[in-house]
């Protein structure tokens, strides 16, 4: 019995570390970014690229929305929707924003943990702590990046 249950554990283990390997490397192309750690705050904040403008409004715009979730005025099935949306911002900032290494590293160290804080709130959306983790990843974004129109929330535009 004993080696059955090595086998199941070492099953569970591998279960586990296989999605989250394949998540990390699947979120973006680059590579040597599949770990995401906060990089220092640059001398001179950088200037986003249209695509990084767009998409992180959008993801933005769903973490506020989710704040009406923390405070039980949201269906978890809406919650989930807007965990969604932020998953799609993230990967359409993955898919087209241009930028150089430094920049791109930083946005790395923001995009990652958002985009794993929206998938634990999509795959338990009891989590409510998940939106938290969001919040706090969006709000290192302007420590990086000189956006002036961060404050004012943008039209959302699909993506399609």
């Amino acid at each position: 019995m004993k080696p059955l249950c090595t086998v199941l554990a070492l099953a569970c283990a591998l279960a586990i570390a296989v999605p989250v390997q394949a998540s990390a490397q699947h979120v973006h192309g680059h590579a040597g970014h599949e770990a995401a750690t906060e990089a220092p705050a640059p001398a001179q904040r950088w200037i986003p690229d249209a695509p990084l403008r767009q998409g992180i409004r959008r993801a933005n715009t769903a973490v506020e929305q989710l704040r009406h979730y923390e405070m039980g005025h949201m269906s978890a099935a809406m919650a989930v929707d807007r965990a969604a949306d932020v998953e799609a911002a993230v990967h359409f900032m993955f898919a087209h924003c241009k930028l150089s290494a430094e920049p791109d590293a930083a946005l790395h160290g923001i995009l990652v943990p958002l985009l794993g804080a929206a998938q634990s709130l999509k795959a338990n959306p009891g989590d409510v702590a998940a939106v938290a983790t969001m919040r706090e990843a969006l709000a290192r974004y302007p420590h990086y990046f000189d956006d002036p129109g961060w404050d004012t929330p943008l039209p959302v535009v699909s993506d399609d």
